[in-house]
């Protein structure tokens, strides 16, 4: 029994190894994955203000939050949104153009007090740098389609390319690690190809909506920031669906383990697209209920030296796009590195436009 304990510290060990050494541990930084109900929330649910009872941000499901809104008055929603713009614009099921202008709200918010504290000579230099640098960034996001802003740590949004209420297919954009509040413009490129090569058919939702891994880690290795993140993207997609339809989620590097962990329902998801995967964290494609594609990794992508392993919560398990896993392969060619498979005039790109635009990834 001691050889065997020996054996299997060995395996463990060597798995780590393995999976950590693609990258710096020391250079990736540990994250604590933001939860729970948006700010203000408990400002929200003591609001008597209309008579009636709000429902909990942190227990209603967003079909009971879309059904207490549907029982509003147009001007009773703007009185909410305008109270509290933080939990409006983070709230599944709420109205998708009141929430535009919650998060519009909140984002003037927190540039004017980010403004405040860089003009402040109480503070250090450094602190009022870093205010700088925030009211900036929220000056940038001033007038976009913000379907969620949330300032706390390093920042999480969703940006919407398109009309979610009148385009007749909506896509949602997975992030992998070091996508956030300052760094979601990456994503938002890919958004914007994306929705170009449909033919401006497809909604985008460039998602930055749960906390992604810094670095080459620890945390990149493990699942516990994808099994918060498939919560949140759970209930992005429940609000989604009765307004746009069934979504097509993409999702890139660790958003694959997101998107393999959310339990996509088939009246919400349509499929799940995964490129530059280390894993879902399943064996088989067949584990989820709706279909899988996987794109064949272009021969730049560093995530093919990742080990295909699971082992004592390391690693995230069989190659997506190996025969026995089971996916739907697309192609790759033209495209180049980690996070270039929407580049446009690449193959990976036009099959991602064909499968978001009519479920298929050829329009022959």
């Amino acid at each position: 029994m001691l050889s065997r304990l020996r054996r299997r510290t060995a395996v463990a060990g060597l798995v780590l190894v393995a999976v950590l050494g693609v990258g710096s541990w020391a250079s990736a930084d540990a994250q604590t994955p933001l939860t729970g109900p948006p700010p203000g929330s408990a400002e929200w649910v003591a609001d008597g203000g209309l008579g009636v009872r709000l429902p909990d941000p942190a227990k209603a499901s967003p079909a009971e939050v879309a059904t207490f809104f549907s029982g509003l008055t147009p001007e009773q929603q703007r009185q909410l949104a305008f109270r509290h713009p933080q939990v409006v614009g983070n709230l599944d099921g709420a109205p998708i153009d009141l929430r535009y202008l919650a998060n519009s709200l909140a984002v003037a918010q927190e540039g004017a007090r980010e403004q405040s504290r860089a003009d402040n000579p109480a503070l250090t230099a450094e602190e009022r740098e870093l205010a700088a640098q925030h009211a900036a960034r929220y000056r940038e996001l001033a007038g976009r389609r913000l379907l969620a802003f949330d300032p706390r740590g390093r920042g999480q949004l969703a940006e919407v390319f398109g009309d979610l209420t009148h385009d007749t297919r909506t896509a949602v954009l997975v992030p992998g690690s070091d996508v956030d509040l300052g760094t979601a413009d990456r994503l938002a490129a890919m958004a914007k190809a994306l929705r170009a090569e449909s033919g401006e058919k497809v909604a985008v939702v460039a998602w930055v909506g749960y906390t992604t891994p810094v670095g080459v880690g620890m945390d990149a290795a493990r699942e516990e920031l994808a099994r918060a993140g498939a919560s949140r993207l759970g209930r992005l997609v429940a609000g989604l669906a009765p307004v746009t339809g069934p979504v097509t989620l993409f999702c890139h590097s660790y958003g694959s383990v997101v998107c393999g962990r959310s339990a996509p329902d088939p009246a919400q998801v349509a499929g799940l697209v995964v490129l530059a995967s280390p894993g879902l964290g399943l064996d088989r494609a067949d584990e989820v209920r709706v279909p899988v594609w996987a794109v064949v990794r272009n021969p730049e992508d560093w995530i093919s030296n990742v080990p295909n392993v699971s082992f004592l919560g390391f690693g995230h398990g069989a190659d997506p796009t190996s025969p026995g896993f089971g996916a739907q392969l697309l192609p790759s060619t033209g495209s180049h590195g980690h996070s270039d498979y929407f580049a446009p005039g690449s193959a990976s790109l036009a099959a991602f436009a064909a499968l978001a635009a009519t479920g298929s990834p050829t329009t022959a």
